[in-house]
């Protein structure tokens, strides 16, 4: 149903199980799949796709041209958003740019919380929970289940791994290694992420090998160098810790530490 107050373009495409508000505006270059639901007041813009089951509440902006001064009106830049996700009231979500790789993308069951602005070019993986007042600035890589705290925010190009937690006010300006805990300003770990960990399945087993992992880049004051060396033989033993490994290792901003 669209209500008789929305502003459709004739050139968007729009599934016919999908729910448009009332004073909502939709553009033309916009495409929403089915069982979407858009509240009132909203605006979508500019090259924007949005899959299946989303809901979307009131004075979002989504889709609009980044907020980047090198940004070029002709610039034919996208947003991509996957499916089932929630994205609650005020939040801004901005297209791509031609310099950072022309896409904004989002994946599939994240729970983004009023007021949360994800800039230009970021990437969002599944199921992760970004709470009121998060803010990502361009080029921000999320990886999967990860939870941010309330006013979290989270410098440009930095990357944030699977299952990582940041308390309330982290300010984030190094990379976060997947599964562990970041508070304060700039963040700082603060331990594993034990319980997120346990929520989304991880056994003991899985845990006890991921907090050896931390001990040793975290507790034994070690190099960072001589943390890797160290974590090589234990990641043979566990997909998780190579995964941690492997996020170390590729780091370009270094990591919280």
């Amino acid at each position: 149903m669209i209500h008789k107050t929305a502003i459709v373009h004739p050139d968007a495409k729009i599934d016919n199980d999908v729910d448009i508000g009332a004073y909502s505006v939709i553009g033309a270059e916009v495409s929403i799949g089915k069982g979407t639901r858009i509240a009132s007041h909203v605006v979508i813009n500019g090259l924007t796709k949005i899959g299946n089951e989303n809901k979307i509440f009131q004075f979002s902006s989504i889709g609009d041209d980044p907020q980047d001064k090198k940004f070029s009106i002709n610039e034919k830049s996208k947003l991509i958003i996957g499916n089932k996700n929630t994205i609650r009231e005020f939040c801004t979500i901005n297209r791509g740019t031609i310099g950072g790789g022309g896409n904004t993308q989002i994946g599939d069951e994240n729970w983004i919380m009023a007021y949360v602005h994800i800039a230009h070019d970021c990437a969002i993986g599944n199921q992760n929970v970004f709470a009121n007042h998060t803010t990502l600035a361009g080029h921000v890589v999320i990886g999967n289940q990860v939870t941010l705290g309330g006013f979290t925010g989270i410098h440009q190009f930095c990357k944030i791994g699977n299952n990582s937690f940041s308390a309330i006010s982290s300010v984030i300006v190094k990379d976060v290694p997947p599964y562990i805990t970041v508070s304060g300003n700039t963040a700082k770990p603060s331990g594993l992420n034990k319980e997120g960990l346990k929520r989304n399945g991880f056994n003991s087993d899985e845990i006890d090998i991921l907090r050896q992992a931390y001990r040793i880049v975290y507790r034994e004051r070690l190099l960072l160098k001589d943390a890797i060396n160290k974590l090589k033989p234990l990641s043979a033993n566990s997909e998780y810790v190579k995964y941690f490994l492997d996020f170390i290792q590729g780091s370009e901003r270094g990591i919280a530490r």
